[in-house]
């Protein structure tokens, strides 16, 4: 993992970082964070009571152009960067205070571009008494190989699969391949850390997803993940059929080995005024139509959102907060 010749994701870059170059994700060597901080939006499994202790990398290496995080993903911000740089040596001191607060674990939310640093920050925080589980936290473009070398070092993944269709991940992404490779990084994270673990069973009555009020799904969540996969997927305007897709793909390659997070959060951000086709929210019966989809398919470990989630606000003040 060679920042001076930086191919750690798909795009394949062959910057030098260390040297200040820039390629997609445009982030030098450094180490750009935004915001450190209990988080309470996340699956209830993984917030818990305390929350997730959440640590927002600068930069991406997809760029949705819907993206809810558009001003610390995009190259920073869109005027310049924003958050605060950290040292390797900083970083494991934030993931111990997370640990102080109560945080039940420490996430790390678009990492891909930081981590040979990432690697060296848990093994001195572990050093040090670091010792809740890790949550990788992705879009999931993402290098087979490069997540190999996360092996033993992450307890929960928590990847997006937002596209089925080449087109669609071409068209908002700018990633034509990018089922290719986050299916394969999936399938890796899957046998790095394998079926869920929780502290106590998570349906302390057995239940599974069923239907409530004929469309709607009720999940009682009770305890927190220790070690497993939960692949999120959220309901894009106009993609019912993709998002079909997606959903059959995951259950019949893991049945109800993963959790699957199936969002209906999608907000339409000031970056897509001009993009007719994303500038409008996901209706309710279309996302009550894809939840009755996954019941069709089977499907039984999985976390819906009810309610008018996406008039909600899911997107922290990013300044610099725990840095």
């Amino acid at each position: 993992m060679n920042l001076s010749d930086c191919v750690l994701c798909p795009r394949e870059c062959h910057v030098n970082r260390n040297a200040g170059q820039t390629g997609y994700c445009g982030q030098t060597s450094d180490i750009v964070a935004a915001r450190a901080a209990l988080h309470m939006w996340e699956e209830p499994c993984i917030s818990g009571t305390n929350g997730s202790g959440t640590v927002f990398f600068g930069g991406c290496n997809l760029h949705c152009v819907f993206c809810q995080n558009y001003v610390i993903s995009k190259n920073g911000n869109m005027n310049g960067k924003i958050g605060k740089t950290a040292s390797i040596s900083r970083l494991s001191e934030v993931y111990l205070e997370l640990q102080d607060k109560g945080a039940h674990n420490i996430n790390l939310v678009t990492p891909t571009h930081y981590i040979p640093q990432i690697i060296k920050s848990l093994e001195l925080a572990k050093k040090h008494g670091l010792t809740i589980p890790i949550i990788y936290n992705t879009g999931c473009y993402e290098k087979v190989e490069t997540l190999r070398q996360l092996e033993g070092y992450i307890d929960i993944y928590l990847p997006d699969l937002k596209y089925f269709s080449s087109a669609i991940s071409n068209r908002y992404s700018n990633a034509p391949d990018y089922f290719i490779y986050a299916s394969a990084s999936i399938a890796e994270m899957f046998r790095q850390v394998g079926s869920p673990v929780f502290e106590t069973p998570l349906f302390s009555d057995g239940e599974t997803l069923r239907p409530s009020n004929g469309s709607a799904l009720d999940v009682s969540e009770t305890s927190l993940m220790k070690r497993g996969v939960i692949v999120r997927h959220l309901l894009l305007p106009d993609c019912a059929e993709d998002s079909r897709q997606i959903l059959k793909y995951l259950y019949q390659t893991y049945g109800n080995n993963v959790y699957m997070s199936i969002m209906n959060q999608y907000t339409p951000m000031p970056q897509v005024t001009a993009i007719p086709s994303l500038n409008r929210k996901v209706t309710e019966q279309e996302y009550d139509a894809l939840i009755d989809y996954a019941i069709s398919l089977g499907i039984e470990n999985a976390f819906i959102q009810e309610g008018s989630t996406a008039s909600e606000s899911f997107i922290p003040a990013f300044t610099g907060e725990g840095i």
